[in-house]
């Protein structure tokens, strides 16, 4: 123990005895001596130290969109860390176990008879205050280590290789997931603009109750989209495509989303405008969105009122010098709490921003279609308009195989009359199909629909002769009124006669 003792002493004489010399050296020798000493030293320390890191950080560049080498880096390792790492994290994806190297764990590759070490990596910025909340700044990276005349081996067949089989393998093992955004206040350094959950929604176009024709059309379109990557490229077009959904609250439209996302296995990204602070937040969320995905804006036409901007703008020309009209309170909390624009969603939807990345849909929803600024739904943003409309029969069809496993019955006659008569939502149909009771057969499901439908059937009669009389009887008042201004006339005219004959 002295020895080793007395030799730890004399190491860290020399490092102090180095570190003196060479402090002297920068102080006091030329530069290009200094130049010359640096790279003698360089040399120096890779002879006793030959070894090469290189690290792939879980962000790059300006950190607005996550690393797809870290991406591939981190599945391609996943398979390896199971066997070796003693540290894991575990998830679940499709009902089956994943684990995965935790944070400052180590494996070994072995690549051509060649041995690789790689490192996840995790550095978090301290918070100078004193907090019982994690800290908010944290990094994440791998690292690879290896001799230095691999160098050459290493950048140009290993990696390629490690990033291509890590892409296979997202792809082999892919969790189609549902994202919502976060508030804009909630966005920091490291974290993610994003939460999600598993995207777990069932419908399909087989469960869709939609006229077969109309299906057909709508998946024949998305399955040209999905493969004209190359003929997206030759016209010069970002590889998008903008559907609008149209129609009567529960007429299907998220049914529809998650048959689309179901049949093109793309993930969701649910944008909730009101939690977007500003069109610089918009353009960020856009940037982390990643392809085979749909970007959905639900209820367009509710959205921060974006589309009568354009309108308010006209008139605030207009009336240019006269006293504006006081603004509720709700809307300028609304004003305060997000400032996106119709300039900025128009952007999002199909400016130089929504070039980035690629395949992706882009779905907007509306019970109002009139109410939207036409800039906003025309070709090339919205390029294909969806009616989602009331339950005709070859709907009601597939709802009485979904919900009963039906294909005929004799009240089918009796109903399809009754559907071209009256008009119900396929939600509507689909809950007086659904059974309320365990013993309920096929026949009393249909009975209650077919007595929702008279009764519906009913009321809108009631509804009309309402109306009806209604109309009429303005009608009767305005005639009334007419007479009565005839009588006034008259009277006047009589009463002034005699004065007139006098004179």
């Amino acid at each position: 123990m002295v020895i080793r003792g007395e030799t730890w002493g004399q190491f860290g004489s020399a490092i102090a005895s180095f570190m003196f010399i060479w402090a002297m050296v920068n102080q006091y020798f030329p530069r290009y001596l200094r130049a010359s000493i640096d790279t003698h030293f360089k040399k120096l320390v890779n002879y006793f130290c030959p070894y090469v890191q290189i690290t792939f950080h879980e962000f790059s560049g300006d950190r607005l969109k996550r690393s797809e080498a870290y991406k591939s880096i981190e599945n391609y390792l996943s398979s390896r860390s199971t066997k070796q790492a003693k540290r894991l994290k575990g998830d679940v994806n499709q009902e089956s176990l994943v684990l995965t190297m935790d944070d400052h764990e180590e494996v070994t590759d072995e690549f051509e008879g060649i041995k690789f070490t790689w490192a996840s990596i995790k550095t978090v910025s301290e918070t100078k205050s004193f907090s019982f909340s994690p800290p908010q700044d944290e990094k994440r990276s791998y690292k690879i280590t290896f001799h230095a005349k691999y160098r050459k081996m290493i950048t140009e067949t290993y990696l390629d290789y490690v990033l291509k089989e890590g892409k296979e393998i997202g792809m082999r093992k892919r969790q189609r997931k549902l994202y919502t955004n976060s508030p804009s206040d909630s966005y920091g350094y490291g974290r993610t603009m994003w939460s999600h959950i598993v995207f777990e929604h069932r419908a399909t176009f087989q469960t869709l109750a939609m006229d077969p024709k109309k299906k057909k059309e709508i998946m024949d379109d998305l399955i040209t989209f999905s493969k004209a990557k190359d003929y997206y490229a030759r016209i010069g077009k970002a590889w998008k495509r903008g559907y609008l959904l149209y129609g009567p609250p529960g007429t299907g439209k998220s049914t529809m989303i998650a048959a689309i996302a179901n049949f093109l296995n793309y993930d969701v990204y649910d944008v909730e405008l009101t939690a977007v602070k500003n069109n610089t937040d918009l353009r960020k969320l856009l940037i982390e969105t990643s392809s085979k995905s749909i970007i959905v804006l639900e209820d367009i036409d509710c959205s921060l009122d974006l589309t009568g901007q354009r309108k308010e703008e006209e008139d605030e020309k207009k009336e240019e010098g006269k006293e504006k009209k006081d603004v509720t309170q709700e809307k300028k909390e609304e004003k305060k709490m997000s400032r996106v624009t119709l300039s900025g969603l128009l952007n999002f939807i199909d400016g130089l921003w929504s070039a980035s990345g690629g395949e992706r849909l882009i779905i907007f929803t509306t019970n109002h279609v009139e109410k939207l600024d036409p800039a906003l739904i025309r070709r090339g943003r919205m390029d294909r308009h969806i009616e989602m409309s009331y339950c005709d029969f070859e709907a009601f069809k597939v709802l009485a195989k979904n919900y009963l496993d039906l294909d005929s019955h004799p009240l089918f006659g009796v109903i399809q009359s009754l559907l071209e008569e009256i008009d119900m939502t396929p939600a509507d149909v689909a809950e007086n199909l659904m059974p309320k009771t365990i013993v309920e057969d096929v026949g009393t499901c249909l009975g209650t629909l077919t007595e929702a439908l008279e009764n519906a059937k009913e009321e809108a009669r009631k509804k009309a002769e309402k109306e009806e009389k209604l109309k009429y009887g303005q009608g009767q008042e305005e005639e009334e009124k007419a007479m009565e201004k005839g009588e006034k006339e008259v009277n006047q005219k009589a009463k002034k006669d005699p004065k007139e004959e006098a004179a």
